[in-house]
């Protein structure tokens, strides 16, 4: 693994538990809340921080803090949503929203938070900006466009969408309609009487996102100009993340933008800038992330920077680009789909060639792109099995907008209120306070893969269920198992010695150890178990058994369990 950037091996970052909140669905929900309008970031009420820190919560991601695109948002009153924001990802300009407040009250909300403990994360798109962005009228040469239509069906007989007098913005009309999407919107230049057709961000996985502006990275002017907004933007917060990370490598910008003669899976219409590798190399000889990575370790050292990367890129951007933190999507799928041999075995060679790398997972359950947790995972054993794994597992784990209260509604990045009237569910909130809460509070003891081993678990007839997750970790509050039985059958088994795990990055050699001397253990002394909850018997008895030739214990459906472990 790249290990530059050993900054982000220190506490702070390695511990940083991440909360992400939609900022306008947020303001209307305490508004109703606190019954009083919370309508900028330094009204936000003192109790609503600290409850976010005694969960734990040490990071809060806020989308959609920034400057939007006014032509974002006069195309969806053109579609007849006269209450819809622009979108948030369509950016006008990296300064907070005036109807936040501003800089004032950003800087203060920030420094509010700091006081309890949780560092603000920022959005940057370095894909994409908005389509009325001012570079698109200064620096039109920083996109990617052709000067003839690159369909004679477009058709661009539409509302002229620019308030910026250096410049028209007409998008196809086929939008309008809903009878085609184009990739393409048209600009014309006034100062020298140009007409281009710019290309929208795009990754080719469904619709062009029509807001927005596909910057161009082959242009060094480019790379240096967005280089630039990201360290600036890296001065102000200690944490940013960055959205599609994975379209900006050089091996999928060429597929999409410049594909190779013969190629597909390009962006319609792109067949026709076809260039070579060679051609590709000499224009973008270096990747961009790598850049970015370097310059910020000289001008914002202690900046973390979370990419947002699917693509089976995850082992790319941590092994060559040295990124500090990826989004790890495995996770959220393979749990939900119960794919239990397949993770286990994916965690099994990560152990094997490198297990640092899971401290550089970003794990989730749900993003504000996914379907809720609830949705996907119910409220009740499976969800928080998986639950207690995301917040046990070394890496940074990633909880969504309403995930502790278990709201329903996936929120649109263009919407300034709810559509459902939803109140927090008081026994999920309760469930999370009992079975969540008490191991966030203790995440140093989960998130570094230093004293992490995963077992297998043995059934009577000797055979592996991989059904099962058990693993092991150790922190200044002692040493914690973790199991988790993620099918919808009863089981039972034991756990003896942990899969081999490569321990000296030095040295390839793996080997396994006994689960007694992993606990910290001596191979003759009984352990006393005593499960992890928030809501403490004061005449709970812990189990106490003695683990030398493996822990045996039975497990129902969805059933989970987290011990502290203590020698007797």
């Amino acid at each position: 693994m790249n290990r530059q950037n050993l900054e982000f091996d220190a506490a702070w970052a390695r511990n940083l538990v991440l909360l992400v909140k939609n900022t306008y669905i947020w303001l209307e929900q305490l508004s109703r809340k606190y019954r009083t309008r919370i309508a900028s970031l330094d009204q936000i009420p003192e109790e609503e921080i600290v409850e976010i820190a005694a969960r734990g919560i040490t990071g809060l991601w806020l989308v959609g803090i920034w400057q939007r695109s006014p032509a974002s948002r006069k195309i969806k009153q053109l579609y007849g949503r006269a209450d819809a924001l622009a979108s948030a990802y369509s950016i006008l300009q990296y300064t907070p929203a005036d109807d936040l407040g501003g800089e004032a009250a950003l800087q203060l909300f920030q420094r509010r938070l700091a006081a309890k403990g949780i560092a603000l994360t920022c959005d940057m798109v370095p894909n994409h900006s908005g389509m009325d962005n001012s570079w698109i009228f200064e620096h039109p040469d920083r996109y990617i466009y052709t000067e003839v239509n690159p369909d004679r069906n477009f058709s661009f007989d539409t509302p002229n969408l620019s308030e910026n007098p250096a410049g028209e913005i007409y998008l196809e009309k086929g939008y309008y309609d809903q009878s085609a999407a184009a990739e393409v919107f048209k600009l014309v230049l006034h100062q020298d009487h140009q007409t281009r057709y710019v290309y929208h961000g795009n990754d080719g996985t469904s619709m062009p996102w029509n807001d927005t502006a596909q910057l161009n990275y082959l242009n060094p002017e480019t790379r240096r100009a967005v280089l630039e907004e990201i360290v600036r933007v890296a001065q102000q917060f200690p944490i940013i993340r960055l959205d599609a990370a994975m379209t900006l490598t050089r091996k999928h910008f060429k597929r999409l933008w410049f594909p190779a003669a013969g190629a597909d899976q390009f962006i319609p219409t792109r067949d026709a800038f076809s260039l070579s590798d060679d051609e590709f190399d000499r224009l973008m000889p270096h990747e961009f992330w790598a850049e970015v990575i370097r310059e910020l370790a000289l001008k914002a050292p202690r900046t973390l920077l979370i990419a947002e990367a699917f693509w089976l890129t995850e082992h790319f951007f941590i092994n060559r680009i040295g990124m500090h933190r990826v989004y790890n999507s495995s996770f959220m799928h393979h749990l939900l789909n119960e794919n239990n041999r397949e993770y286990r075995g994916y965690l099994k060679s990560i152990l094997l060639k490198d297990p640092a790398m899971l401290e550089r997972f970003v794990n989730f359950l749900t993003t504000p792109d996914e379907l809720p947790a609830i949705l996907q995972f119910g409220s009740s054993a499976k969800y928080f099995g998986a639950g207690r794994m995301l917040a046990c597992m070394p890496g940074l784990p990633l909880f969504g907008h309403g995930q502790w209260e278990g709201y329903r509604e996936q929120y649109g990045m263009d919407v300034s209120h709810p559509t459902l009237a939803e109140e927090p569910d008081p026994v999920i909130v309760r469930d999370h306070d009992r079975w969540i809460r008490p191991l966030l509070q203790m995440r140093n003891c989960f998130s570094s893969v230093e004293h992490f081993r995963l077992y297998d678990f043995i059934q009577p007839d000797r055979t592996v269920n991989e059904d099962v997750y058990a693993f092991s970790n150790a922190g200044r509050e002692g040493a914690f198992l973790l199991l988790f039985n993620n099918s919808a059958k009863s089981v039972g088994g034991s756990i003896h010695a942990s899969v081999p795990q490569r321990l000296d990055p030095e040295n390839p050699r793996a080997r396994s150890s006994f689960l007694w001397e992993n606990l910290g253990l001596s191979e003759t002394s009984p352990a006393a178990f005593w499960e992890v909850s928030g809501e403490h018997d004061a005449h709970e008895e812990p189990r106490v058994m003695d683990i030398v030739h493996g822990l045996q214990l039975d497990l129902g459906p969805y059933e989970s369990k987290v011990y502290r472990i203590l020698p007797v």
